[in-house]
């Protein structure tokens, strides 16, 4: 049995507020947003982090992120702007090691982000 909670979350052991699946990756609202808008999309996969991913992920990666722009432009996030963020390591912020791209919108981003 997997540990990993994204990994649950795509065998649905435990529940999410799932806003897109498709056949290579799952879309579910972050439980602690720091937008209005804040969307996690994980590979069906599990892959520890961007660092940690094989030449032959990238496929499935791009595959992801045109997905949320497909979902950015369907919800209408384009109009104001979104950001896509994906934290690569404990120093960086990640805290479940399973690739996943977080979608914010809904608010005016700053920068530097952190």
């Amino acid at each position: 049995m997997s540990v990993c909670i994204f990994c649950k979350i795509v065998d649905k052991m435990i529940p999410a507020s799932i806003v897109h699946e498709s056949e290579t990756c799952v879309g579910f609202k972050d439980i602690n947003p720091v937008a209005p808008h804040h969307v996690l999309f994980i590979p069906k996969k599990h892959i520890e982090s961007v660092d940690k991913m094989s030449e032959s992920d990238s496929a499935l990666v791009g595959k992801i992120i045109f997905e949320m722009t497909e979902y950015a432009r369907a919800n209408n996030f384009s109009n104001g702007g979104y950001r896509i963020v994906n934290n690569t390591g404990a120093d960086a912020g990640q805290t479940v090691f399973h690739i996943h791209f977080h979608l914010l919108a809904g608010r005016k981003m700053e920068w530097p982000p952190g």
